[in-house]
C-alpha cells in the first residue's frame, strides 16, 4: 500500500512546524530529487553464498534487490541510489556493477576492496575504470593501526588521485581516527557514515560525540552522512520513535557543525528495517530540515551526494 504523498508532506509539514530545531514552518517543502547515498543489495540465494549478512540474521538474511526497494512505500519517489558494498569478496563489488548496468536505480557504488595489500592497486585501476565506481570502504582491521602503514597511505592517496572518495565505518574505534586520516591526505574527500555512530535518545548528544564532530567538521573535505539515524535510538522491534523532535538535538548539532553542504541523504536500508520503515527514515530528515526552505533539502537529498561522490 503506498503512502499518498500529499498526506505524508503535510504530515511532515505539521511535525515541523511544531519547534522543530529551533525554527518552524507551515507549509509542505519537499526536495526537487532524492538521491539515497546508503544501501545494500545482494542475494544469498547464489551458489557460494553471502558473506554478510550472517544466515543467522531473520531480518537481513534474503534477497534483497532494487525491485525490493522500490516496492517500498514512500512520501517521494528515490531517483538513484548509491551501493556501498558490505561484503569483503572483491568479486561482490563486480556483483554490483553488473547489477547496475542493468538497473538504472543504481547511479554508483562504494566498493570494498583490501587497502594496502599488493593486489590493491590493480583491483582499483580494473574498478575504476567503470564510472559508477564512486569510492572505497572497509569494515575490518584498526584504523589506528593501518594509519602507520605507508601501503594503506599510498593506496588512500591513489583514491584521492582518481577523485574517489572514501566512506569512513561508523564504529567508535574508526571515528577516533578519522580525523588523523583527514589530516594525512588532505585531499582525499571523506564521508563519514551513520551519523558517526550518535546514541538518539531525545536529549543533547553525548559531550564526548560532540567534541568528535567538532573535530571533523574542522575539515572541509569531510561529509557527514544522516544515516543510521533510527538505528541510534537503539530500538530494533521497528519501533523507533516517529517524532521528528526526538532526534532533532543530534540534527541540530550536525546542522551547526557541518551546515547546508556537507550533510547527505542515506537510509541504510535494510538495515534501518530493523528500527523503522524506509518511509519513517526518509520523512523524519525531511521534517527536521523542511523548516530550512528547498534549497537546503535540495543539498542534503541530492546535491551534496554528486559533490561527495563525484
Amino acid at each position: 500500500m503506498k503512502i499518498s504523498r500529499r498526506t505524508f508532506l503535510h504530515t511532515s509539514a505539521t511535525a515541523a512546524a511544531t519547534v522543530v530545531g529551533g525554527c518552524m514552518t507551515a507549509s509542505p517543502v519537499a526536495p526537487a530529487s532524492i538521491i539515497d547515498t546508503h544501501v545494500h543489495f545482494y542475494d544469498p540465494s547464489r551458489p557460494k553464498g553471502v558473506p554478510w549478512p550472517p544466515a543467522k540474521d531473520a531480518l537481513l538474511y534474503r534477497t534483497v534487490l532494487p525491485k525490493d526497494y522500490r516496492a517500498l512505500p514512500v512520501a517521494q519517489a528515490v531517483e538513484g541510489v548509491i551501493v556501498v558494498e558490505a561484503s569483503p569478496w572483491v568479486e561482490d563489488n563486480q556483483w554490483v556493477l553488473d547489477l547496475a548496468a542493468r538497473e538504472p536505480l543504481i547511479v554508483g557504488m562504494v566498493g570494498n576492496l583490501p587497502l594496502g595489500t599488493p593486489e590493491f592497486a590493480g583491483h582499483l585501476a580494473r574498478f575504476a575504470a567503470n564510472p559508477l565506481f564512486k569510492g572505497v570502504r572497509i569494515r575490518r582491521g584498526s584504523l589506528e593501526a593501518q594509519l602507520t602503514d605507508p601501503a594503506f597511505l599510498r593506496d588512500l592517496r591513489e583514491v584521492a588521485r582518481r577523485g574517489l572518495c572514501f566512506d569512513v565505518h561508523s564504529s567508535p574505534e574508526w571515528l577516533a581516527n578519522a580525523e588523523r586520516l583527514a589530516l594525512a591526505i588532505p585531499e582525499l574527500r571523506l564521508v563519514i557514515n551513520h551519523v558517526a555512530g550518535a546514541q538518539v535518545t531525545g536529549n543533547p548528544p553525548d559531550k564526548k560525540w560532540l567534541r568528535m564532530i567538532d573535530s571533523l567538521a574542522r575539515h572541509p573535505q569531510v561529509f557527514m552522512k544522516v544515516s543510521g539515524l533510527v538505528e541510534g535510538t537503539r530500538c530494533r522491534l521497528g519501533d523507533a520513535p516517529t517524532d521528528p523532535a526526538y532526534y532533532a538535538p543530534v540534527l541540530d548539532a550536525l546542522w551547526e557543525r557541518f551546515g547546508a553542504d556537507r550533510l547527505i541523504y542515506g537510509s541504510n536500508w535494510p538495515v534501518s528495517g530493523r528500527n523503522a520503515q524506509l518511509a519513517t527514515v526518509q520523512g523524519l530528515i525531511m521534517a527536521n530540515f523542511s523548516c530550512k526552505g528547498r534549497d537546503v533539502l535540495d543539498k542534503i537529498f541530492w546535491k551534496n551526494a554528486r559533490t561527495a561522490y563525484g
